[in-house]
């Protein structure tokens, strides 16, 4: 497997911590988007696409946000969760609020990924900000993309 292109969006704004969103492309043919680039206490790292944590309100069923207190759609008390037990040891405190959609299952995996998107980031920062965002390819792709013509784009109204 091989990372054939990293598109980097810078972010601007509030949250300081947050950098970029990366889309990666594995082998010409599967992308992951809504890749993070975070400043962290420790420096910068990739965190994987996630999406919030829901749980369906006791009285009409509406999917609220782990640990909200009322519901968001009928306003009803949503009852207290308890705290998951952790085992001496564990550097959690509290049930996690997101779970990952793709994330890599080894480390060697993981270091891989962020040191692509990482170093597309920086290739990035160095670019005008006047620029679209940066597409690098990284790998000679193995599966050849269709080709478009100016006539696949066009739209007829």
């Amino acid at each position: 497997m091989d990372i054939t292109e990293v598109k980097i969006f810078l972010k601007e704004g509030q949250d300081k911590k947050l950098k970029a969103y990366a889309t990666l492309t594995f082998d010409s043919c599967f992308v992951v988007r809504n890749v993070k680039v975070i400043e962290g206490n420790k420096g910068m790292f990739v965190a994987m696409p996630s999406r919030k944590i829901k749980d369906p309100c006791p009285k009409c069923g509406f999917r609220n946000a782990v640990r909200s207190k009322f519901c968001n759609q009928c306003g009803s008390s949503l009852p207290a969760q308890e705290p998951k037990v952790f085992q001496p040891g564990d550097d959690m405190v509290r049930q996690p609020e997101h779970k990952d959609i793709a994330h890599p299952i080894s480390a060697e995996c993981r270091d891989y990924i962020q040191k692509k998107v990482l170093e597309a980031y920086e290739n990035e920062k160095k670019a005008s900000p006047s620029q679209a965002p940066a597409a690098v390819h990284v790998a000679s792709p193995r599966v050849a993309a269709p080709r478009e013509t100016e006539e696949d784009n066009d739209i007829e109204l």
